[in-house]
């Protein structure tokens, strides 16, 4: 976990429209930005036990309270959120480019994506017609729910629609953090090992669905697809699995109509909670008027 592996501590950037912005420290919100990553951790020697345990629990509270604030705001502004998250090299980008072309023009979507260095794949979401801003790590091996908050004082909300946030390259850290989405998307391409599921349970356990990606290459790779199916339904039963191929498009209507439906969910509840408050307040004005 980061608070052994001491991963980038105050390293964080945020880049948007292809210009750097240092991460600083003094916005008008309450962030704090005492993280407890790394530097801090590592200095204490030897390390008990007992220390290490309350050190990762004191981040992840932290990182809790931030991801409220922030799924409190999607709410407010029907935004579904999603979380996706998969090892180096999967097609995360790739699947994002050719989902944001089609989903652009049916409701509004951005991009937050999280990288160690370069900005390469946020320019590449907006070559795709979609506003996205990048998050650079430095050494940090996932993104936080603090980093997001102050990404999304510079990227508009997606209001009514979706967005995506893309995480840096990683099945460990990024299944402990909760960003404030809606759920995780865990995305396995066949040119990694089927088992997978198994040897990263705990991301695949916290996912709500599974993208297979890049199917259009089996006839080329040893990959069992059954035993992959049936590795990740042995971690997560309630997993739901999609597959596809980003690159020839086989496969995207089913994810594609999954994104379109928690949207209009995202839609739906955010509507309910405003007809829910707009009759309390006609309930009280009635009883003011008797």
């Amino acid at each position: 976990m980061c608070s052994v592996c001491g991963c980038g501590n105050g390293e964080i950037s945020i880049n948007a429209d292809h210009h750097a912005h240092d991460h600083s420290h003094d916005h008008s919100h309450d962030h704090d930005h005492t993280h407890g990553h790394g530097a801090d951790v590592l200095s204490h020697s030897p390390m008990t036990e007992s220390r290490l345990v309350a050190i990762e629990q004191d981040i992840l509270a932290k990182n809790d309270g931030y991801a409220a604030g922030n799924r409190r705001l999607f709410a407010a502004r029907s935004v579904f959120a999603l979380n996706l998250v998969s090892s180096p090299g999967s097609g995360k980008t790739t699947l994002l480019s050719r989902t944001v072309q089609v989903l652009r023009d049916e409701f509004p979507v951005a991009v937050i994506g999280g990288d160690q260095q370069t900005a390469h794949d946020a320019e590449r979401i907006r070559a795709a017609g979609a506003p996205a801003l990048q998050i650079n790590t430095g050494k940090g091996c996932h993104l936080d729910a603090h980093s997001i908050g102050h990404a999304l004082e510079q990227l508009p909300l997606p209001e009514g629609g979706t967005l995506f946030i893309e995480n840096v390259g990683n099945l460990v850290c990024p299944a402990d953090f909760d960003l404030g989405e809606a759920c995780k998307v865990v995305i396995l391409s066949v040119t990694e090992g089927e088992d997978k599921p198994l040897k990263y349970a705990n991301m695949f356990a916290a996912a709500r669905l599974m993208l297979l990606n890049k199917i259009d290459l089996l006839p080329y790779v040893e990959f069992d697809v059954a035993r992959c199916l049936e590795y990740a339904r042995r971690v997560n039963p309630d997993l739901q699995i999609l597959q596809l191929s980003a690159r020839t498009g086989e496969g995207m209507g089913a994810w594609l109509d999954w994104v379109r439906q928690g949207q209009q969910t995202a839609v739906a509840q955010q509507i309910e909670v405003l007809e829910t408050e707009l009759a309390a307040a006609r309930a009280r004005l009635a009883r003011s008027s008797s």
